[in-house]
């Protein structure tokens, strides 16, 4: 997602295998700020999104008054639609070269957002009869048949995702500059955080009154309000930004040859630097440490606080609250004074700190003291990301652009598909380790969460991101000079 400024031995090779072009550079207009913010509306539409599938959805599934589905199950499928994050990597190529109804980017955002809404409808559908299969006859081989279903679903949904998000990612690098792409990324991020808030206010809104006669009537509802408006705000977001304000072809050394770099050759550039691989295992690490907790935070806010689902749906209200605030209070004060990767391995021990607080709050079963927890963890998590965005700017090389961005997409989708699985079997190894203490059994997914982000911190120390530029670099330019002449 960054623009990384390339040596004079790189821009000679690109130049030895390019035509020049005679035609004059089109002077593209700079990207306003209300643009930016119009731009954040499509984010904004995904954490409303991932509210409903990791917030409203498991927990409807899992709790023990509706549907009773073991967690571990409910985890499993829920994280099909992250395991097919390999295609993330496509996705980004495709656009790059492939466009969509005329846009190299816009098209496949727009497709991907009503195919994404349709999925989870019908993954809905699926839930409901898997719920009754389970409770009419448990683990028979109708069961087996709801759950295979259930994950064909949630992976349609997830490559319905993969389609629309890796492009307007790529978009926000055709529409910006160095100068302005750090705001551009913390604005889209923060409208992020804002959709999920509003999701969980506006399922809190919808969710009322709920009871398990009129469950299925309320969230089928849910499920058809909620992905109509982001299918819209995806519409209202990306009109007329691509044409207006993308440098995709005035910036490329290879404008009018995109076909030439093909995923192959991408991912060759992407590999060429060891410091690509410890990025992506700090990125798996740290989000793996962000996440582990999502699906089991709403459970926890029932079973050992008594919430309501409402009030469970809420918690996420609060976490958005302190990631906005984590976000802003790093970008202009702790990144200018620490540095990125400083900020970053700070981020991540608050975050490790912020669960022993959630485990503590555990035993006075105040809801309030939960809350405040959740503003603490949000405010540590608004830190770690603000710090770890900073150093993706940097590692991602603009000749493949497309690619990088694919890739870390790939370690933060695949590490929450992990996490997603992973806090479901957490939950119910701790049941078994501690069947009179439903605390303690929580604690367990705290705990490994916590830990797993000092391991995070560790592997941190290893990147470099001058070593990384130096090695992308010399790739760049031994293989788009033999791809391109061959």
């Amino acid at each position: 997602m960054a623009n990384i400024r390339r040596d004079p031995e790189v821009n000679a090779s690109v130049a030895s295998v390019t035509p020049a072009s005679p035609e004059p550079q089109v002077q593209v207009q700079s990207l306003p700020l209300h643009v930016m913010f119009r731009l954040g509306l499509f984010q904004m539409g995904l954490g409303m999104m991932s509210l409903l599938t990791l917030g409203v959805l498991n927990r409807v599934m899992i709790d023990t008054d509706l549907l009773a589905i073991p967690a571990t199950v409910v985890g499993g499928s829920l994280a099909m639609h992250q395991l097919v994050s390999p295609a993330r990597v496509w996705f980004g190529q495709l656009s790059d070269a492939k466009p969509l109804f005329g846009l190299h980017r816009t098209g496949y955002v727009r497709l991907g957002s009503v195919l994404f809404a349709v999925c989870i409808f019908l993954g809905v559908q699926v839930v409901w009869g898997l719920g009754e299969s389970f409770a009419a006859t448990g683990w028979s081989g109708a069961t087996y048949g709801w759950v295979g279903l259930a994950c064909l679903m949630f992976a349609l949904y997830g490559l319905c995702l993969s389609a629309c998000s890796t492009p307007f990612a790529a978009l926000l690098v055709d529409v910006s500059d160095e100068d302005n792409r750090s705001k551009l990324v913390g604005i889209v991020w923060s409208m992020l955080m804002v959709g999920i808030a509003g999701g969980a206010i506006g399922s809190a809104v919808l969710l009322r009154g709920l009871q398990p006669d009129n469950l299925q009537s309320t969230v089928n509802r849910l499920f058809v309000i909620i992905p109509a408006v982001v299918i819209l705000l995806g519409v209202i977001a990306t009109w007329g930004v691509e044409k207006r304000y993308s440098r995709y072809g005035s910036r490329s050394t290879l404008a009018g040859r995109e076909d030439q770099i093909t995923l192959g050759t991408a991912i060759k550039v992407l590999t060429a630097s060891r410091q690509t691989l410890i990025f992506f295992g700090f990125l798996v690490l740290m989000t793996m440490g962000l996440f582990i907790q999502q699906p089991i935070l709403e459970p926890y806010g029932g079973e050992v606080f008594g919430m309501t689902v409402a009030q469970s749906t809420q918690l996420n209200a609060f976490w958005s609250l302190g990631i906005l605030a984590g976000i802003v209070l790093t970008g202009f004060f702790i990144v200018p004074k620490l540095g990125k990767q400083t900020t970053a391995r700070l981020g991540c021990l608050l975050v490790a700190i912020s669960f022993g607080l959630t485990i503590a709050s555990g035993f006075t079963g105040n809801p309030r003291l939960l809350q405040l927890c959740m503003i603490l963890f949000g405010l540590a998590s608004g830190i770690t990301t603000n710090g770890a965005i900073s150093l993706m700017l940097d590692l991602t090389a603009a000749e493949t652009a497309g690619t990088f961005i694919g890739a870390w997409g790939l370690a933060q989708a695949m590490s929450q598909a992990v996490s997603t699985l992973l806090g479901g079997a957490l939950l119910d190894l701790g049941r078994i380790l501690f069947p009179t203490s439903s605390v303690l059994a929580y604690a367990t997914v705290f705990g490994v969460e916590a830990a797993v982000m000092l391991l995070a911190v560790h592997l941190l120390g290893r990147v470099s991101v001058a070593e990384f530029r130096e090695k992308t670099n010399r790739a760049l330019t031994q293989v788009l000079a033999l791809e391109l002449e061959g």
